[in-house]
């Protein structure tokens, strides 16, 4: 990388720490803010999703600050051990991917507070609530649709992305037995794709595919690519050495053919692809207003998803791919509804166009940048390194 872009990037992270350091004082309980201006409540996964980031800073006003958050979602959390959508609201419940996110955060949490028992109460009780989420026996974590990040696109059954970020968490917090029993559970083939039915439980991996299946109940499942879900299972050792390298070459070759076909104008990956489009069987009429092909969660960019895809190309050793997926994202932040500002840190870009349409200053984008350019200035992705 030129001197020239190493300033840029460079000069992208003050401006992240500049957000975060803006938002980590919001309107509500003294909590973060989830972005600069548009959204003032303080969201549990955005924020914990952020500890990544903020975590590589090192910046002790942002680590107080979730602490702060960490300690308010315990009091909070319910007596079942499920943690609120809302960080400050225990009565705020039905996420299906908060509780999986503090069990991901408080092992980041101990580690860099040196402390094995950080939340102690609070864990054991998450663990046995996502212990009550399998309704098989089996392992694999259940939700209903809407429930996690995608509040706009349905995962029906065992999704990917709650049960990666559940493994990783448990082994974040050294439960090595409870984390083997589900990476086992993931890694079994989908009845869809296991015409012979060789594996004794469903899964999540996909008979001819080098990624994990977007969700998976019964005889059904989504062979559509989570970027989120996977990079995840690159990051913690679910996806092997490998089946992410051949992981990897599958989406850069998708996204050239989405660049081909005018899908793509930016060298950034979409959160999801193939788009959903209105001729297909999981087309929802709701999607016409609120998740068009190539938007939102139905192929949107979003900035917090490719720091995570970022970090897995470096945990694949796809060090030079790394550098160029990190350089095209600081390009893409720059753009923003607020035209003043240097780096905007957009919520999410449509990939046809590029144009920012989300919140300027989203706390999630300015965190995982870090976080991502942390793993590609230092050829290593933390905590993530402990447990692959």
């Amino acid at each position: 990388m030129n001197t020239e872009n190493k300033k840029l990037i460079a000069s992208a992270k003050k401006a992240a720490i500049e957000v975060l350091l803006h938002n980590s004082h919001g309107t509500v309980a003294n909590l973060p803010r989830t972005a600069g201006w548009g959204y003032p409540e303080p969201y549990t996964r955005d924020l914990l999703i952020s500890v990544l980031g903020i975590a590589a800073s090192g910046n002790t006003e942002l680590m107080q600050s979730v602490k702060n958050v960490m300690l308010t979602l315990a009091e909070n959390q319910a007596e079942n051990g499920q943690i609120p959508s809302l960080v400050n609201d225990r009565n705020n419940k039905g996420s299906s991917d908060t509780t999986p996110l503090f069990l991901m955060a408080a092992g980041i949490m101990r580690t860099l507070l040196d402390d094995p028992h950080f939340l102690e109460d609070a864990v054991e009780k998450a663990v046995v609530w996502m212990e009550y989420q399998c309704p098989t026996n089996y392992y694999l974590i259940a939700q209903q649709p809407t429930s996690d990040w995608r509040d706009e696109q349905w995962v029906l059954g065992f999704g990917l992305f709650v049960n990666t970020v559940t493994y990783s968490g448990l082994k974040l917090l050294k439960k090595y037995k409870d984390a083997k029993n589900l990476g086992d559970a993931i890694q079994q083939l989908t009845y869809a794709s296991d015409a012979s039915r060789s594996c004794p439980h469903e899964g999540l991996a996909i008979f001819d595919q080098p990624y994990f299946a977007l969700w998976s109940y019964k005889i059904y499942s989504s062979n559509r690519f989570d970027l989120l879900g996977n990079s995840i299972a690159i990051l913690s050792g679910l996806a092997s050495p490998s089946k992410a390298k051949d992981m990897v070459k599958w989406i850069e070759n998708e996204c050239n053919s989405m660049d081909r076909n005018k899908d793509l104008v930016v060298d950034v990956t979409p959160n999801f692809f193939p788009f959903i489009l209105p001729k297909d069987p999981d087309w929802l009429p709701r999607y016409h207003d609120f998740n068009k092909p190539g938007d939102y969660h139905n192929g949107g960019i979003w900035p917090f998803i490719s720091g995570f895809y970022i970090a897995a190309l470096v945990a694949a050793e796809e060090f030079d791919l790394a550098e160029k997926k990190l350089l095209a994202l600081t390009y893409l932040i720059k753009k923003g509804i607020n035209k003043d500002l240097e780096f905007c840190f957009n919520e999410w870009y449509k990939s046809q166009t590029g144009d920012p349409m989300g919140q300027d200053w989203q706390t999630w984008s300015a965190s995982n940048y870090l976080y991502a350019a942390t793993c590609v200035q230092e050829r290593r992705t933390p905590f993530f390194d402990e447990i692959r």
